[in-house]
């Protein structure tokens, strides 16, 4: 998809027809906003509408096209103390849970607000046309998920990311946002001599064109980083884009360490390892097996949680029909313990004979009841694995799902510490702590997207029409960097570097950790970066995925020694962080994040401690 290349006629947008508010300068595409939105999914639709709504005008850019975001992975629901089943909710028993889920790591104050203010956008939701499932007297529905104590995720079946997106996305294009689709941004730019962000620089994927957008005010809402490993629910996009944009213009991340490889992926077949087994099967009565039948997960409960966990067949079981008067299933622990539980049934020799354990939802439920809970799953199984999981058991492993980790931001308005950079959803950091509670994602998308479109707004309105410049001898330098891999005779492909990090990744930053494996993954990533700048790129700059690659492949490379280097250093066990040489959480290394930032070189990454946030005496009365 391109924009009409004519400066001379009126451009129209590719997917608004909207006139593009720029024009061809010296065969460059340039487009002015007063907001760009980079990232199409939840939060970055969010954050989009919300600046359109505050008067500014506003631009979104993605990487593939308008709902194709990993937002639709999150299937089963939003977590919102609306206290429709249980009256007993409220956004202090929720704050409680995510900052026990985050192992207390998280920044308080995004806890704060986002158990405050996601009932409101759900409510929100409802209103632009979401089509929630609904309780008997009719109320939005809630359902039961790992780390919250109370029913909570607001939800659609087993689809809820996908209708959030369908409901954002008409929201936004019935306001005639610009849309900007299929083109990659590959730098940010800032004024020379204020150092405030003025800009964006991409290509058009399908024509290789390039594009200049000028704009005081950029959001990233890029999502994560999962395609720096093999196994991963994550889709192409994933490569860390925001992260190291962010980066490159002299931000920092926050808890890059803690990876969360969801407990329950698919296993078998090869084609779909790693597609998610959404967590409302297990809250819908799906038990854990191991291959000699034994439900295991009562061997793996935390003594941190041990007060308010099941810790017979009996009771958990009990908790199903009668909430009050039973304790929850360890099946429902937050989603670390579940994983490490996995990994260690499959070591020890445990596993499923395709390498994974069981998920068993079929010898617990009706057929009737399970088609009619969880469509999507039954319906993923029959369709891609011939599996019926009315009849069998699914095999099911922990996979690379989520980053914790992120840019670091203000917790009210979202923005970095460059003036006029904002980041939400999964490419901030600092909500979610050392784990994230499944549900926790789709309300922080919809509760710091509009925080951050609204801020970035009010941030662009103060400028009058004194804006940050884009200085053209960047401008320059964006398109030589971008161009380089073209510029390599007989250097390596880009695909064979991308398959060597996925695997180093897997095998030495995964779901276990060791000081020796960590170091030689620093080594090994040392290696791919001087690999990197051999890359050679063939053919031309249309349709050329081999290039698309060669560019992502810089952001996975920043981002995976940022990984492994918080890893090595964090020196204990917490959340979804675990050494094996460190195997419990240490209280010195729990008052403190790590934090890293491009070294002044620009080629490496350097890493400090900060102290964490501290929480006011009124909130820490939760967790007396």
């Amino acid at each position: 998809m391109t924009a009409a290349t004519n400066p001379g006629a009126e451009e129209r947008h590719p997917m608004t027809g909207n006139a593009l508010s720029g024009d061809a300068v010296g065969g460059m595409e340039r487009h002015s906003y007063d907001v760009v939105v980079i990232g199409a999914g939840g939060a970055g639709l969010r954050a989009a509408i919300a600046a359109h709504e505050a008067g500014a005008r506003t631009a979104i850019v993605c990487k593939s096209l308008l709902g194709k975001a990993h937002t639709v992975m999150a299937e089963g629901g939003i977590a919102a103390a609306m206290g429709n089943r249980w009256p007993e909710d409220n956004w202090e028993v929720h704050f409680r849970d995510t900052m026990r889920g985050g192992k207390m790591l998280n920044n308080w104050r995004m806890a704060q607000l986002h158990a405050q203010e996601a009932p409101e956008r759900v409510m929100e939701l409802e209103d632009w046309g979401a089509l929630f499932d609904r309780t008997d007297d009719g109320l939005i529905s809630q359902r039961d998920f790992g780390g919250h104590k109370y029913a909570r995720l607001a939800h659609v079946g087993d689809r809820t990311g996908l209708e959030m997106i369908r409901t954002l996305q008409q929201r936004a294009v019935a306001l005639g946002i610009d849309v900007f689709m299929e083109l990659t941004v590959t730098d940010l730019f800032k004024d020379p001599s204020s150092g405030a962000i003025s800009g964006a620089f991409g290509y058009w994927r399908e024509s290789g064109r390039f594009v200049v957008f000028e704009a005081p005010a950029v959001i990233l809402a890029t999502g994560g980083i999962g395609k720096s490993f093999k196994v991963t629910s994550n889709s192409w996009e994933y490569t860390g884009d925001g992260h190291a944009l962010a980066m490159r213009a002299g931000a920092s991340l926050i808890n890059m360490e803690f990876i969360q490889f969801h407990p329950t992926g698919m296993v078998w077949p090869p084609s779909v390892k790693g597609l998610l087994v959404t967590e409302s099967v297990r809250g819908d009565g799906g038990i854990l097996k191991n291959s000699e039948g034994k439900r295991f997960m009562f061997d793996y409960i935390p003594e941190f949680f041990r007060a308010e966990t099941a810790d017979t067949v009996e009771e958990a079981d009990a908790w199903y029909e009668d909430k009050k008067n039973n304790r929850r299933p360890p099946e429902l622990l937050p989603r670390d313990e579940v994983a490490r539980a996995i990994n260690s049934e499959i070591k020890a020799g445990r596993g499923s004979p395709h390498g994974g354990i069981f998920l068993d939802i079929a010898s617990r439920r009706t057929p009737e009841f399970i088609r009619k809970r969880l469509p999507s799953m039954y319906h993923q199984f029959k369709e891609l694995a011939d599996v019926d999981i009315t009849a069998e058991p699914m095999e099911i492993g922990p996979t690379c799902h989520y980053v914790m980790g992120g840019v670091e931001v203000d917790a009210d308005s979202q923005e970095s510490a460059v003036t006029g950079l904002y980041a939400v959803g999964e490419c901030s950091g600092g909500m979610h702590g050392s784990n994230r509670l499944g549900g926790n994602s789709l309300g922080d998308l919809l509760v710091f997207g509009k925080r951050a479109g609204e801020y970035a707004t009010t941030y662009a309105a103060s400028l009058g029409g004194d804006r940050p410049r884009v200085a053209e001898e960047d401008v320059k330098a964006a398109e030589r960097s971008a161009l380089a891999p073209f510029e390599v005779e007989g250097g390596e492909n880009p695909y064979t570097i991308q398959s060597d990090l996925q695997q180093s990744m897997n095998d030495l930053v995964g779901i276990i950790r060791t000081a020796p494996e960590l170091e030689a993954s620093l080594t090994e990533i040392e290696g791919f970066k001087e690999r990197a700048k051999k890359m050679a790129v063939e053919g031309h700059r249309q349709y050329n995925p081999g290039w698309h690659l060669a560019i992502d492949l810089r952001n996975m490379l920043i981002v995976s020694e940022c990984i492994a280097k918080a890893a090595l250093a964090r020196q204990e066990s917490r959340g979804g962080h675990t050494r094996d040489d460190f195997p419990g959480p240490d209280p010195e290394w729990g008052t403190k994040n790590l934090v890293v930032n491009l070294d002044a070189a620009g080629t490496g990454v350097d890493l400090h401690e900060k102290p964490l946030p501290v929480m006011p005496d009124e909130l820490k009365k939760y967790f007396g």
